[in-house]
């Protein structure tokens, strides 16, 4: 029976998951854990590149636990999947080492990523870390020797850079690594609450996964919509709406949808119908994840065994992988040479 192919995705443990992480590509994790070999990054040495002080360190085995919360409520099997701690792996970081000697410094400042990364971190200037990000998430996707990497829109040029690194490799080395492919959700920006950027923990605009059914419809209620639309009886806009974006995402109810949009294009509804619909379908949406979260939450030290198992999986099949590369690199027989030599002057100074 031949192998299944695999799956590499993750995130940086800086807080709960929100829904533009759904509809990015949680989604598409459980949709295809079935099919593929899926292994799941608790990415906090790629947090360290805008995060590096003692405090966020201390509080990643509490935000791990909160991520995972929301992989589990999302569908994410684990006796499916390998959910794992990537500053745990070590082989990481020596794949890391031997990938940054394929790629150029010219090459990594062209990724679009990196400087919204520095502005929204605040850097005014680009940390080495930072700017070698890819290619530690190279070091991620290919340890592993995953085939397939669900991710949002934002990360898709990072894939596309560690395809280059596997090709490089391969071209040098010979046949290691498989050539990662990015794979975006139906849904690759989803739009804030604010209507003015992208959904954000750090921008304060997002919809969590974990939000009671009050919140929710709090932030519904705050949502932008048409700023010309002063009074409910003056035709609105439908297209770029935010509230008519989530509409048509999480909003099953097809007919009610087009109903509103048609009204609202007329001025023959207003926002406080239009939104009150709206919560009522996303708290629809979000209560099998509410319910999935207490569920595994009200299971004392689970979240830990399912991290502590999958890292020490995942710490085996590293292992492989790093050995497969030096065996190709031919650095694991340097010191092997140099052993046999020495031991060999050794037993003859021995027998002198």
């Amino acid at each position: 029976m031949e192998a299944r192919k695999r799956i590499l995705t993750g995130d940086r443990p800086t807080g709960k998951m929100h829904l533009g992480h759904y509809v990015g590509s949680l989604k598409n994790r459980v949709a295809l854990q079935d099919e593929y070999e899926c292994f799941f990054i608790i990415a906090d040495l790629n947090m360290l590149t805008t995060k590096p002080d003692k405090a966020s360190i201390e509080q990643i085995d509490q935000t791990a636990r909160e991520m995972v919360l929301d992989y589990l409520a999302s569908g994410i099997d684990p006796e499916k999947s390998t959910i794992y701690l990537q500053s745990a792996v070590h082989e990481v970081y020596e794949l890391n080492l031997l990938f940054e000697m394929l790629v150029t410094v010219p090459r990594l400042s062209r990724m679009p990523s990196l400087k919204d990364m520095a502005r929204d971190a605040g850097l005014t200037e680009m940390p080495f870390g930072l700017l070698g990000y890819p290619v530690l998430q190279a070091a991620d996707i290919l340890t592993p020797r995953a085939h397939l990497v669900p991710v949002g829109k934002d990360n898709l040029p990072h894939v596309e850079l560690a395809a280059e690194i596997a090709r490089r490799f391969n071209y040098l080395y010979g046949e290691v690594f498989p050539i990662p492919q990015g794979m975006v959700g139906e849904v690759p920006t989803l739009v804030g609450t604010d209507g003015q950027a992208k959904m954000s923990k750090s921008l304060g605009n997002a919809i969590f996964l974990s939000d009671d059914a009050a919140t929710v419809r709090k932030k519904v209620f705050s949502m932008y919509t048409d700023p010309k639309r002063i009074h409910a009886h003056i035709p609105g806009t439908v297209e770029g709406n935010p509230v008519f974006i989530y509409h048509d995402i999480f909003n099953p109810d097809r007919e009610e949808v087009e109903d509103l949009k048609r009204r609202y294009q007329q001025g023959k509804v207003g926002d406080v119908e239009v939104k009150e619909k709206l919560a009522r379908a996303l708290n629809a949406f979000l209560d099998p994840l509410r319910q999935r979260r207490a569920c595994y939450e009200g299971q004392a030290g689970l979240v830990d065994e399912i991290i502590y198992a999958g890292t020490l999986r995942t710490r085996e099949e590293a292992a492989e992988t790093l050995r497969l590369a030096k065996e190709a690199m031919g650095l694991s027989r340097v010191f092997t040479r140099i052993s046999r030599r020495a031991e060999r002057r050794r037993k003859k100074l021995e027998q002198d």
